[in-house]
């Protein structure tokens, strides 16, 4: 199998830091953004953000895809989908309620439980899907562009890397529709046992707005492959993509009913799936906060099973050997990847005391060479963020990084006048107090922390109630073998980071989530395993 790994790669969603966080963020000081951004203008050399690009693709899915159809929503509203660039308007999308996902639903469950797509032999479900990853590779441009227009990311990023491992991840969950089986199992006595490994019916799927193509992957993928049917909710502020490949799919010979796609709002649309009584299961992608919601609404319903990919607060460990350039580059790309907007992103770079002074002025001077601007521009590496609110977010926190006495060395606020751009921000001296370093950002923000020995920094990493991901910078074996038992962490990335691969299994240890998906663990998510006992008459053997 041909591996898709790039050293600054992928996944996603929704900052997890807390509403009362936030409002305090916004409180502290009095000071507005705007001021802010004035009185630390000096700390980058970043120019001003030119005119924007004209897109080169047209928005023509807007509407509800239910039962093989587009559709306009129940009560006939809209919801704007803004252009992170300027804050201008792309399109108006239909706003999904409580109604359209119970049409969904009903869609989903006709065709789960008359419909063909379970009972298809698997090798048609494969075909289906590897047309699927052609129409995908056929229409890449279009996907990147939309993704990147509604987004804000490279166009460069979503082309070469983003919009190809999709149709990497179909394909591997196709190579997978064929080989799902269960297992003879020996029993103690005259019976013959089997187990079966069953699609588990109706699934409810909500994807976050920081990678919506490959997060759309991660869920459609898996649980198409095992035969089940979806109803998925996209993100409010990044709903274009995924009608754009749903259509594709459908295209490919999806049946109806199979993949349905609502847009619209978390406490409205969000809240009717997670709480469906006619759901079989649900997986979810975003912020801890809001799979804390999630999480109580399945158990309160029908007590569904839900498997959550939630925030992280990363620690990236620079080791006393490292080699400082490589170690500030990887380190850089592991925090500014996709404007920071990343759950894995490695957020708390600790660096040996040895080399810390070294680092920081790298870490510095290579943030202040970052090219900021219109993501449509070739050469372009930080987009804007996604809207005002993750926007000011971040300026909050980059305030309250001054005001808890970190020191900014580079960026620290707005660039240009127009969209939601932030430049590149460096603190050193950043303690495990501050929220800089407990809360999950999401943004170009990176803290960098000062410790003595491994006992210190693998306590002080492991000291935050987020478990996703980590990274180790070294060229010491048994240095590297320590830190990767030691380390509670979903993904633990040696002398690399954001590595993906469609068989590389994801997911987080504590409030980084539950489950597994990529990968062969990603297909347990969707299955159900049923024992099946037959008495034997005489057998032959046991």
């Amino acid at each position: 199998m041909a591996s898709l790994r790039k050293c600054w790669l992928l996944s996603r969603p929704y900052s997890s830091a807390s509403a009362s966080a936030s409002a305090a963020l916004h409180s502290r000081g009095g000071g507005n953004i705007s001021s802010l951004s004035r009185g630390i203008s000096k700390y980058s050399t970043a120019s001003a953000i030119e005119e924007p690009v004209s897109p080169p693709v047209q928005v023509n899915y807007t509407q509800l895809l239910i039962n093989g159809q587009f559709s306009n929503a129940a009560s006939g509203k809209t919801f704007p989908t803004l252009d992170p660039r300027t804050g201008d308007v792309i399109a108006h999308v239909a706003e999904g309620d409580t109604e359209d996902v119970n049409r969904a639903v009903a869609a989903a469950r006709k065709a789960f439980d008359e419909g063909p797509w379970p009972k298809m032999p698997a090798y048609e479900r494969q075909r289906i899907l590897l047309r699927f990853a052609d129409l995908i590779e056929k229409h890449n441009d279009e996907l990147a562009a939309l993704e990147t227009w509604d987004n804000g990311k490279p166009y460069e990023q979503a082309a070469k890397i983003e919009v190809p491992m999709l149709a990497r991840l179909m394909r591997y969950y196709a190579g997978w529709a064929d080989k799902i089986h269960g297992l003879i199992v020996p029993a103690d006595g005259p019976y013959h046992v089997q187990t079966l490994h069953e699609p588990i019916g109706v699934v409810g799927q909500i994807i976050p707005w920081n990678f919506p193509l490959l997060m759309y992957g991660w869920k459609v993928g898996p649980a198409l492959a095992c035969g089940n049917t979806i109803i998925l909710k996209t993100a409010e502020q990044t709903p274009l993509s995924a009608l754009l490949a749903s259509n594709l799919l459908h295209e490919a010979g999806l049946p109806p009913g199979v993949l349905n796609v609502i847009s619209g709002f978390g406490p409205t649309a969000g809240a009717a799936l997670s709480s469906h009584m006619d759901v079989d299961k649900l997986a979810f992608t975003g912020s801890t906060s809001t799979g804390k919601v999630v999480l109580q609404m399945a158990a309160k319903s029908n007590l569904k099973p839900v498997t959550l990919e939630l925030g992280g607060k990363s620690p990236f460990i620079i080791c006393e050997d490292a080699d400082v350039d490589k170690g500030v580059e990887l380190a850089h790309s592991a925090l500014f990847f996709n404007q920071g907007q990343c759950c894995c992103a490695g957020s708390r770079t600790f660096v040996h005391e040895r080399v810390y002074d070294e680092f920081v002025e790298k870490s510095k001077a290579l943030a202040l060479k970052r090219a900021v601007g219109d993501p449509f521009k070739v050469g372009t590496q930080q987009g804007p963020q996604i809207d005002t609110e993750q926007f000011e977010k971040i300026l909050g926190y980059i305030r309250s990084g001054v005001e808890d006495g970190a020191t900014l060395e580079a960026g620290g606020g707005r660039l240009g006048n127009k969209g939601y751009y932030i430049k590149p921000t460096v603190f050193s001296n950043v303690k495990d107090d501050m929220l800089i370093a407990r809360e999950e950002i999401f943004g170009p923000v990176q803290s960098i922390l000062k410790y003595k020995d491994l006992d210190d920094v693998i306590h002080r990493a492991n000291s935050t109630p987020y478990g996703l991901a980590a990274g180790v910078f070294t060229q010491d074996i048994d240095t590297a073998n320590t830190l990767t038992r030691a380390l509670r962490a979903g993904t633990v990335w040696v002398n690399c980071f954001d590595t993906f691969d469609a068989a590389i299994p994801f997911g987080g240890y504590k409030m980084s989530g539950h489950g597994r998906e990529k990968g062969i663990y990603g297909l347990s998510n969707y299955l159900q395993v049923k024992a099946v006992v037959t008495p034997l008459k005489n057998p032959a053997w046991l």
